[in-house]
């Protein structure tokens, strides 16, 4: 029995040792700048379709709109991270509309003469808008910019950290997507 129960005790202590170690946060020295700019007295000011609309009759800016849905986990990383970010806030407060889309609501959108309702799919469904703005390719969370005057600029998919935001943020609001694509811009 002795011989059973010390390798049997060194084994689970390992594995329990091992599991605790594994699920600690890494902290690395890039990942504490980036939450150094991160402040709670900057936030994006979000508005609602309706309410984005409406300001473009008075001033037109560049849209940023924020699809997302409730159970995406990196949608909220997002808004506790990027979105957060002071830079990332101010600079998207600045220049832009800034529009949070729940690809999955209920709600019905009137829009250039078109009604956008949720049609039901699945266990889920998709609103008509989400499914229009992101060209039928559901990705979450996924960013849509659009010019004053309502066009697609870009679609972006996927999270996107602090600096990567500013990246996409420059080049819609500078209009530097009348000069190069997003493609060639990247790469600088």
């Amino acid at each position: 029995m002795r011989n059973y129960l010390y390798p049997s005790i060194a084994l689970f202590t390992l594995i329990a040792t091992t599991a605790f170690v594994v699920n600690m946060p890494v902290v690395t020295e890039s990942s504490a700048d980036k939450n150094e700019s991160i402040s709670a007295e900057t936030e994006v000011n979000w508005m609602t379709w309706a309410e984005m609309v409406k300001a473009q009759e008075t001033e037109k800016k560049k849209v940023i709109i924020d699809v997302y849905t409730d159970w995406c986990g990196w949608c909220k990383h997002m808004d506790k991270t990027t979105f957060k970010d002071s830079t990332v806030a101010t600079y998207i407060n600045e220049k832009m509309y800034a529009v949070k889309l729940d690809a999955e609501s209920k709600e019905e959108f009137k829009f250039k003469g078109h009604t956008f309702r949720y049609v039901k799919s699945g266990r889920k469904g998709i609103n008509e808008l989400a499914y229009s703005l992101l060209n039928g390719k559901l990705s979450y969370p996924s960013i849509v910019y659009l010019n004053g005057d309502f066009e697609r600029i870009l679609i972006s998919p996927g999270y996107k950290d602090n600096k990567k935001m500013i990246k996409e943020t420059t080049y819609v609001a500078d209009e530097i997507y009348n000069k190069k694509t997003w493609e060639e811009y990247n790469k600088e």
